[in-house]
């Protein structure tokens, strides 16, 4: 017979049991609140070549999916269109401007960021994530950039990319893997002598193990408007269609590998570019197809699916997101950036109006430092160094696109004049909603001169947060004023 002494004793011992069975659920817990987080970026890739940004040639079912079942941004822009300036952005938090991250860092550009800079991939490890690297790396110095493993494959086969990383995929501790194919950027080397053909892609004939060679027609592409359609742009936007049909199989087969582990209910993807698509008119410069970019996101928690968000976030922001989906404690100031999870699943959220960008090379012969502010329908862009002829990157230079214009002396390149292209006013205003190709400068037009006034101050202050070097050329002409300079 059990004593109430006795009752009382299995009652608590049960209530113990009961306790100690609801507590197993907390590890679960914990691995959705340290998601796991997979960042893809594309090299070169614009909005123009995806089937869910309205593209309904290009052949990308894998990316259409991510945007069905997450959310697609509509106004993302790069910090820089070029690829070792953005990627140094993407990895900080900061403006290449504040970094010495310039441009190239290869070779003799050797542009480097400063050493007391802290990056994503050292702030997750040592929050305890495992962390990776595979495909195109384009940072420097590795001690700011590091990463716990660096994965090996060809970059420009996505697939095998996607292969080797199964070993991070099936990692027993929370992994940010950063996935960097070299696909659609242009092969080398560039050679504008046999300009009359297409500026291959990194297109084999012979294929990709384990890839479909997608290939287009040029007489199907869809020529975007800021590019002259011509025979030769045709044949080279077909080349960046295959290019970008097979970063779309090795997303497929990432995907694949993260379900077979798994942990599709607990890994963030994210699919963004490093700038626009190799073409004169986007790469390198600081007008929309150069900087305005696919951003897809995947939050496995999220409430919404298949929507569309039109807050403008900048490259700049991604880190701090990155470390709030983390759940990794952060000092906000030590970015330039500011974290957006809080209005991912948002459509218009309030508030998201305005970004920046800061571009001062590519390689290092291209010396042309331009500053944009976008708030909300206005764009300004400030050429600092409008003296000067606009410089080519060695891979637009090459390319049949531009050298079919160029040797044939057309006026006209799309919607510009080539002169105009090459010579550039100081100051550029548009209003992006009712020009969204960028050629009505309104900034001599007197009806905007509040405006213009008004975007130059956003600019400066822009500037001066962000302790760009380039601030005091402000002053430029006005310390030169008087001395018998010619202005």
């Amino acid at each position: 017979m059990k004593t109430p002494l006795r009752i009382a004793h299995v009652v608590l011992l049960c209530i113990a049991f009961s306790c100690s069975k609801s507590n197993e659920t907390k590890p679960k817990a914990k691995a959705n609140s340290n998601p796991n987080i997979i960042l893809f970026v594309s090299d070169d890739h614009g909005m123009d070549a995806l089937g869910c940004y309205g593209n309904q040639i290009i052949k990308t079912p894998n990316l259409d999916k991510l945007a069905s079942e997450g959310v697609k941004f509509t106004n993302a822009y790069c910090t820089s269109a070029s690829c070792a300036a953005s990627r140094s952005v993407i990895l900080s938090g900061l403006y290449g401007h504040a970094t010495g991250s310039y441009g190239h860092v290869h070779d003799y550009h050797h542009f480097s960021t400063y050493d007391n800079v802290k990056s994503l991939s050292n702030r997750l490890t040592e929050a305890g994530y495992v962390t990776a690297r595979i495909g195109k790396y384009h940072v420097a110095p590795e001690a700011v950039y590091q990463f716990d493993e660096v994965l090996e494959a060809d970059p420009r086969n996505t697939v095998e990319m996607a292969d080797v990383s199964k070993g991070v995929i099936h990692s027993e501790k929370p992994f940010f893997l950063y996935f960097c194919t070299d696909d659609p950027h242009r092969g080398h080397p560039f050679t504008p002598e046999k300009w009359d053909m297409p500026n291959s892609f990194g297109n084999k004939k012979e294929g990709y193990k384990d890839v479909e060679q997608i290939t287009y027609s040029p007489d199907e592409i869809l020529v975007p408007e800021f590019l002259p359609d011509t025979k030769q742009t045709r044949e080279e936007i077909a080349q960046y269609y295959q290019s970008v049909s097979r970063i779309d199989q090795g997303f497929g087969r990432l995907m694949h590998h993260l379900k077979d582990a798994n942990k599709l209910e607990n890994t963030i993807v994210i699919y963004i570019s490093d700038n626009g698509m190799a073409f004169p008119g986007a790469k390198t410069t600081v007008y929309e197809p150069g900087i305005k970019l696919p951003c897809i996101i995947k939050d496995p928690t999220s409430n919404k699916n298949g929507i569309t968000n039109t807050a403008k976030i900048s490259w700049v922001d991604l880190t701090p997101t990155i470390l709030d989906f983390a759940n990794v404690s952060y000092d906000k100031t030590a970015f330039h950036g500011k974290s957006f999870k809080n209005i991912i699943d948002s459509e218009y959220p309030k508030g998201w109006d305005a970004i920046y960008a800061s571009h001062t090379f590519h390689e290092i012969t291209m010396y042309y430092p331009m500053r944009v502010a976008i708030d909300k329908n206005y764009k300004l862009i400030w050429n600092i160094a409008w003296r000067l002829e606009y410089p080519f990157a060695s891979d637009l230079w090459a390319a049949s696109t531009w050298q079919s214009i160029y040797r044939n002396d057309i006026e006209d390149f799309g919607p510009r004049k080539v002169k105009d292209y090459l010579f550039r006013p100081e100051f550029e205003l548009f209003n992006l909603k009712n020009d969204p190709l960028e050629t009505n400068n309104l900034a001599d037009n007197e009806k905007y001169a509040e405006i213009l006034e008004s975007m130059k101050a956003k600019l400066k202050k822009f500037q001066k947060d962000t302790s760009d070097p380039w601030m005091i050329m402000w002053d430029h002409e006005s310390s030169l004023q008087g001395t018998g300079v010619n202005l």
